[in-house]
């Protein structure tokens, strides 16, 4: 228990005594609990994003966990998803805090446009895997694992931008190892994003935009160098 002084004392007064034993004890208790609260210190503005020309929509704050990486987890990895749904309906599903989950990043197949709904420095309930959700951040597409005319060029074009400023900036490896599908997280029981997606495509598109300029991650009019 934390002492109180006898200048404390005198100050106060008698009536003062207990609240300023409640304060001290309050401050005491805080600073112990301190670390286990992730991300308390970072700086958050409404709508800030983590990448240009992406636009923010927020999901429910039931489907991820305030942190503060990657000071607190390393992030070393990317997932790829596919939303069974099309865009509107992943939206609202991830707005919703009975759905349980929520990916950073959601790409449109029409045009390669990205909402980010989770930011970097958060822990998105996406992979199934509480390893790979702390470490990883995660990237949706709008379509469906058994129709490829849903994976357009702009969707890979603009994830691939994406995926490689993530990289850039996290000093993620780009290779099979650290960008991932959903079905390979351990323990994960997903298909995504299934075996119309075409790896080789997004890897070289990912190695050209991080060996070049990777331009703004959501422009469609941006496309990486051939």
């Amino acid at each position: 228990m934390t002492s109180v002084s006898r200048r404390a004392l005198l100050i106060t007064g008698g009536s003062g005594v207990a609240l300023a034993t409640t304060a001290a004890l309050t401050w005491d208790r805080t600073s112990r609990l301190w670390w286990r609260v992730p991300g308390v210190d970072k700086q958050r503005k409404e709508g800030e994003v983590d990448q240009p020309g992406v636009r923010w929509i927020a999901a429910s704050e039931a489907n991820l966990r305030f942190a503060d990486r990657p000071a607190d987890y390393v992030i070393d990895r990317v997932v790829i998803h596919v939303t069974q749904s099309d865009f509107r309906t992943a939206v609202k599903v991830f707005r919703d805090p009975l759905h349980a989950a929520a990916a950073h990043y959601l790409v449109r197949a029409s045009d390669g446009r990205i909402v980010q709904m989770v930011r970097d420095l958060d822990v998105a309930y996406h992979a199934g895997n509480r390893s790979y959700n702390e470490r990883s951040i995660g990237i949706e597409h709008e379509g469906f694992v058994d129709r490829p005319q849903n994976f357009t060029e702009a969707m890979y074009r603009s994830s691939a931008r994406l995926t490689a400023r993530i990289c850039k900036q996290y000093g993620i490896p780009v290779d099979r190892e650290h960008i991932v599908g959903h079905n390979e997280v351990p323990g994960a029981d997903h298909t995504d994003p299934g075996r119309h997606w075409d790896w080789k495509r997004y890897l070289r598109y990912v190695r050209e935009a991080r060996g070049g300029s990777a331009g703004a991650a959501g422009d469609p009019g941006s496309p990486g160098k051939a």
